[in-house]
């Protein structure tokens, strides 16, 4: 465990990039560092609609998957974003059924929207976390969100 932090989702938020407004996901440690992981407006709005609890009239594809998971005694224990490859990210999703221990590689954006809908820990290893960290000044402009929605 010591290779890695525990994070927390701060939130969803919209900034501007060369390819204009995108959605980044602000993760914190606990010693309130912050690092983005960039991720695309569907997955942006899973993950808030997740933090925020709210329940659409059909479900979303993360709540599908939560649903298929639990339908199948399966229990999510774990998400660790373990890897950055040229400014690309990569996870893990952990699965706890029948006894056993599932490891399955996901994207990121699909892991937080899991891990917060079921409040699961999100691990980040040190290195990734060390080599990702921003200043809040970065944020300067970003706006939550809701303003998108």
């Amino acid at each position: 465990m010591d290779e890695f932090i525990l994070a927390n989702v701060k939130g969803v938020y919209m900034t501007n990039t060369v390819h204009g407004p995108t959605p980044v996901v602000i993760i914190s440690s606990e010693d309130e560092k912050i690092m983005p992981i960039y991720v695309g407006m569907a997955e942006g709005v899973s993950i808030h609609s997740g933090l925020n609890n709210e329940v659409t009239q059909r479900p979303m594809t993360h709540d599908l998957i939560m649903t298929i998971i639990e339908r199948l005694g399966a229990t999510i224990t774990g998400v660790q974003i373990d890897e950055i490859q040229d400014g690309i990210y990569y996870a893990r999703l952990t699965l706890s059924y029948d006894g056993s221990t599932i490891d399955i590689d996901a994207r990121p954006s699909d892991c937080i929207s899991l891990a917060v809908r079921q409040d699961v820990a999100i691990k980040v290893h040190k290195s990734v976390f060390e080599s990702s960290t921003i200043s809040e000044d970065d944020l300067d402009g970003s706006v939550t969100i809701d303003s998108f929605l």
